[in-house]
């Protein structure tokens, strides 16, 4: 996306990111077991995919699982873990017919060997040289790590003298992170929180950013769409004054 324009957004060609929160207080205030509010919440994916696919959006990043969440409870992350694997399994033909393409970014080795196989055997099904969407899926993520193993890598090649210091850029930074994506056009969050939770710190400079009371299994396409439609609406000025 262009990044310096000042009139209403073109929906066409945005990035689009997701913090998809409120899987466990859905399952605990409809009296169900934690991971019952994971599995709804992959259903919701799947719509919101579909819908992101069908308007033309160049990506949709969506964060599944931070840094932080290894923290949980052993028997909810197993459950995670197992979900991710039947997710994959269930959903891939669809996004081969929608020529979406699926990648997976973040430290997700910790879930193991059937998992990494998983999402290996996904992205390769699913690599498109011109896709209807670039389906991006945080796993094991986190912004200040992500921006941390980038200093090294771009310190690595000075030391080598294989980098100069006047080469480094936006862009280098950029091809730097683990993060498939440059500009992010809009972030989303769902669940009544007001944070970003370290999520794409470095590709949040100029975001716009919707906070949403709802719980992410509650959250459906109509909502997604008045989302971007309340983006669109939006004079996005880079920091110039507009007279």
């Amino acid at each position: 996306m262009a990044k310096h324009k000042t009139k209403s957004f073109n929906l066409s060609g945005a990035n689009v990111a997701i913090i998809m929160d409120g899987n466990g207080r859905w399952a605990k205030k409809n009296r169900l077991r934690v991971t019952s509010g994971h599995e709804k919440g992959v259903d919701v994916v799947r719509r919101i995919v579909e819908s992101a696919a069908q308007h033309k959006i160049a990506s949709l990043s969506l964060y599944a699982f931070s840094t932080e969440n290894w923290s949980r409870p052993k028997k909810e992350i197993l459950g995670i873990k197992k979900l991710i694997i039947s997710a994959i399994k269930a959903q891939v033909p669809d996004l081969i017919d929608q020529q979406v393409a699926l990648k997976f970014f973040g430290d997700y080795q910790g879930f193991g060997i059937d998992v990494t196989k998983a999402i290996e055997g996904a992205e390769l099904a699913t690599k498109f040289s011109k896709p209807a969407l670039e389906l991006n899926i945080a796993l094991g993520y986190g912004g200040r790590a992500d921006i941390l193993q980038a200093v090294k890598s771009i310190g690595k090649d000075l030391a080598s003298k294989t980098l100069k210091v006047t080469d480094i850029s936006d862009d280098l930074i950029f091809k730097n992170l683990k993060a498939p994506i440059q500009e992010l056009d809009l972030l989303i969050r769902t669940g009544g929180d007001h944070r970003i939770s370290n999520f794409l710190l470095y590709h949040l400079a100029y975001t716009e950013i919707q906070f949403l009371d709802l719980l992410w299994p509650d959250f459906t396409e109509q909502d997604f769409m008045k989302c971007l439609e309340g983006f669109m609406q939006t004079e996005r000025r880079f920091g110039k004054r507009t007279l």
